[in-house]
């Protein structure tokens, strides 16, 4: 439901987005999730993907499905902090129909963050750890 989510982004489905059933393919759904996330954190000024030394490393990814979506739908994406560790974050994303209370597909992606030129795993810290920290559901 809505209210297990912090924050909200509108994404618009493209055409290419579909496929020949009619749907959003399902490998287009983590394209959603790595936009949401990646977005809310730049916009903060929390990650500069290009140029900061540290990076975000997807580990691990999944995504449970319960109703399709569709082009020309908007998707109201809901994502929040599941678990905030040293060097790495879960978080938990809902993609819904407009208006709708019920998620259409839910799911996770972890993220180590690591310096950008050794790929060892670094402490979350400063802007990007207070950025997380707003995110993170009330345990």
């Amino acid at each position: 439901m809505r209210e297990r989510y912090r924050v909200f982004r509108e994404v618009p489905t493209r055409w290419m987005d579909n496929d020949v059933y009619g749907h959003v393919n399902n490998v287009v759904y983590y394209s959603y999730f790595d936009t949401v996330i990646n977005a809310h954190l730049v916009e903060a000024g929390a990650l500069l993907p290009a140029r900061g030394e540290i990076i975000g490393l997807c580990v691990e990814s999944g995504c449970r499905f319960h109703a399709p979506l569709s082009f020309p739908e908007v998707i109201d994406a809901g994502l929040a902090v599941a678990k905030l560790g040293t060097t790495s974050v879960r978080y938990e994303l809902g993609l819904f129909r407009h208006g709708e209370d019920a998620p259409a597909a839910e799911g996770h992606f972890v993220h180590v963050f690591v310096d950008r030129g050794s790929r060892r795993p670094t402490p979350i810290a400063g802007a990007l750890r207070e950025v997380l920290s707003a995110l993170a559901r009330a345990q």
